[in-house]
C-alpha cells in the first residue's frame, strides 16, 4: 500500500491520495475541476493566494500515469494539443531596420493583455523564434516590443523557472526544501525574439537591460511578490549568448541535455548554456533563507 508519493515537488500522504480518489469517484468533475478542488482541499496556493492549478494538473497527471490514481478521460482527445497557429499579414516581414541604436528612439514594452494581443504574440513566436510557440508554464509576463513611433521590433516572455538546475542550485546554495519554498522567486526568460529584419547593433542587450529594470515591479503588481533572480537558456549550437553577456548576465554552466520527465536518459535534447541575472544583490541569502 502506498503511503507517501511525491509529484511536482509536493508530497502526497495516503490521506491526500484518498481525498483525490474520493473527488474522482464523484464522477461529475472533469480533470480541471478535480485539480481545482484538490488545490482548495490541500490549500495548494500561489504566493498571491490563487490556486496552484497548473502545478496540480501536472502532479495529478504524473500520479495517473504512474497508476496511483485514475483520472477520468479528457473532455477532448486533442485536449492537450495546441491548435495550429495561422500566420496573418500582421506578422509578415517588414522593411529592414538598420539605423544605429541612438537613432532608434525610445523603446516601448506593451504588456500582452486580451486575446488579440495574445494571439499576435503567439504568432510572432511561432513564425520567427526557432523554438516556436508553446504555452509558457505557470506565472508569466509577455511583452510586445516597439519603438516609440510604433515600429514593431520583437517580443519577449518570462515564466516559471526550471524545477531543478544543478549549476543554478549550486550557485545559490539552497537545500531542496529551500528550493521548494522559494523557487517562485526565480523567473525564466523563456522567449526573446528580435524580428529577423531588425539589424540594430546592441539593441538586444539594451532590451534585456531595460526589461531587468522593469520586471520586478511588474511581477509584484501582477502576482504580489518580487522575484530576485532571472535565468535563461541559450542553445550553444545556434548562439553564443552575446547579448546576454553584454547585458551582464552570467554564464554558470550547461544543461544535461535531458527533458524534465526523462528519468532513464532516453531522450536527448540540445545542450544549452545557462545564464543568470540577479535582480537583488542579496539573492542568495533570500533564496536560501528560511523566511
Amino acid at each position: 500500500m502506498i503511503s507517501v508519493v511525491k509529484a511536482r515537488g509536493r508530497t502526497f500522504s495516503a490521506e491526500d491520495l484518498e481525498l483525490i480518489r474520493s473527488l474522482i469517484r464523484q464522477g461529475n468533475l472533469n480533470r480541471q475541476r478535480i485539480s481545482q478542488e484538490v488545490c482548495r482541499a490541500l490549500n495548494w496556493r500561489k504566493p498571491d493566494g490563487g490556486l496552484k492549478d497548473m502545478s496540480c494538473r501536472v502532479a495529478l497527471l504524473r500520479l495517473h500515469r504512474d497508476g496511483i490514481i485514475e483520472l477520468p478521460p479528457p473532455l477532448s482527445k486533442d485536449n492537450n494539443r495546441l491548435r495550429p497557429i495561422k500566420f496573418t499579414p500582421a506578422s509578415d516581414p517588414g522593411e529592414p531596420i538598420t539605423v544605429p541604436l541612438h537613432d532608434l528612439g525610445s523603446i516601448r514594452f506593451i504588456r500582452v493583455s486580451g486575446s488579440k494581443q495574445s494571439h499576435f504574440w503567439n504568432e510572432l513566436i511561432e513564425r520567427y523564434h526557432y523554438l516556436g510557440y508553446t504555452r509558457l508554464p505557470g506565472a508569466q509576463i509577455r511583452d510586445l516590443i516597439y519603438t516609440d513611433s510604433g515600429v514593431l521590433l520583437g517580443a519577449i516572455g518570462f515564466s516559471s523557472p526550471a524545477w531543478a538546475l544543478r549549476p543554478r542550485d549550486e550557485l545559490i546554495g539552497w537545500t531542496k526544501e529551500q528550493r521548494l519554498k522559494h523557487l517562485n522567486l526565480v523567473v525564466n526568460n523563456s522567449r526573446f525574439l528580435l524580428l529577423p529584419w531588425v539589424y540594430v547593433k546592441n539593441l538586444a542587450s539594451k532590451i534585456l537591460s531595460l526589461t531587468a529594470k522593469r520586471l520586478p515591479q511588474e511581477w509584484q503588481a501582477t502576482y504580489g511578490y518580487t522575484p530576485v533572480l532571472l535565468e535563461t537558456f541559450v542553445d550553444k549550437e545556434r548562439y553564443r549568448g552575446t547579448c546576454y553577456k553584454a547585458a551582464n548576465w552570467s554564464y554558470v554552466g550547461e544543461t544535461q541535455g535531458r527533458g524534465k520527465w526523462d528519468r532513464l536518459n532516453e531522450y536527448k535534447l540540445p545542450v544549452k548554456s545557462i545564464y543568470l541575472y540577479p535582480l537583488h544583490k542579496n539573492f542568495r541569502q533570500i533564496l536560501a533563507g528560511s523566511d
